[in-house]
């Protein structure tokens, strides 16, 4: 070939090159249902996408479910809310670090009847064994989630055990949050919910928030990125990214700017970077 065919020839092929579109970045978040069902990642997401050119995919099921597909690799970041499994994870090898992100408060709704007497208590112990004294109904999610981990500990110091009484007072679904609730007050029983559930939750009917305000029931979410050591295959760059800009001063503003019907759902608490 003359040298001036082949330099053309290699004009061509850059430009054919240049033409095919650079293969987009997507990530997988294993998350747990709270986040999804209340509208946060409608919000956060695009934003995120639209500066990093990087595509999140959320996978939204219960805490333990989110943590167990991460550590089989099925995910490159993980953001639920039961904290000492997700230090666990961590102190495994299955994420490089976790990270304070935000916060809200578990609250328990009921029926305006209120059978166990507990509407305007702030002591969340004192509210349970009113509940299980006057065996009035409880639905519990009974899932492993981050909701459910914490209903069993302040189960536990209320000093209580509510497997003695499954299939009586005590109901476990074994769903997530929003079915829990539709079943919650389908049978007129006390629900304990995240807050950000509940406001954005469309089918509350006449059940209200009965308990309220104990700091037993603050409610920490984290933010941890799979370890490409444990997970070779993760998109180890493109998961810290994201990670990044939750926590930064942008991601953080974006987080405590959502609102549902006026009121914050979720507040910021990454700590200051050094």
């Amino acid at each position: 070939m003359k040298t001036g065919s082949f330099l053309a020839a290699l004009a061509v092929a850059a430009t054919l090159a240049t033409d095919v579109p650079a293969q987009e970045t997507t990530i997988i978040v294993q998350s747990t249902t709270s986040t999804a069902n209340s509208g946060l990642y409608d919000h956060l997401l695009p934003i995120f996408e639209r500066d990093s050119g990087i595509t999140v995919n959320v996978v939204a099921v219960g805490t333990g479910q989110a943590i167990r597909n991460a550590a089989n690799c099925d995910g490159d970041v993980l953001l639920v809310h039961a904290k000492p499994a997700e230090e666990e994870f961590v102190a495994s090898g299955g994420g490089v670090s976790r990270t304070d992100l935000m916060y809200n408060d578990f609250v328990i709704v009921g029926p305006p009847s209120d059978p166990a007497g507990i509407g305007g208590l702030t002591d969340v112990h004192a509210a349970l064994r009113g509940i299980a004294e006057s065996e009035a109904l409880f639905a519990s999610r009974g899932d492993d989630s981050g909701t459910h981990k914490k209903e069993m500990s302040l189960w536990n110091a209320a000093g209580v055990d509510p497997a003695e009484a499954s299939g009586a007072w005590y109901r476990e679904t074994g769903s997530g949050m929003g079915a829990t609730l539709n079943a919650g007050i389908g049978m007129g029983a006390y629900v304990m919910t995240d807050r950000a559930t509940w406001i954005s939750f469309g089918n509350k009917q006449d059940h209200v928030i009965q308990v309220q305000g104990d700091e037993q029931m603050f409610n920490q979410y984290g933010v941890i990125p799979v370890s490409p050591e444990a997970c070779p295959q993760v998109e180890a760059e493109a998961g810290q990214r994201f990670v990044d800009w939750l926590v930064s001063e942008a991601g953080q503003a974006a987080i405590g700017a959502y609102r549902v019907g006026g009121q914050q759902l979720f507040f910021p608490n990454a700590p200051e970077p050094n």
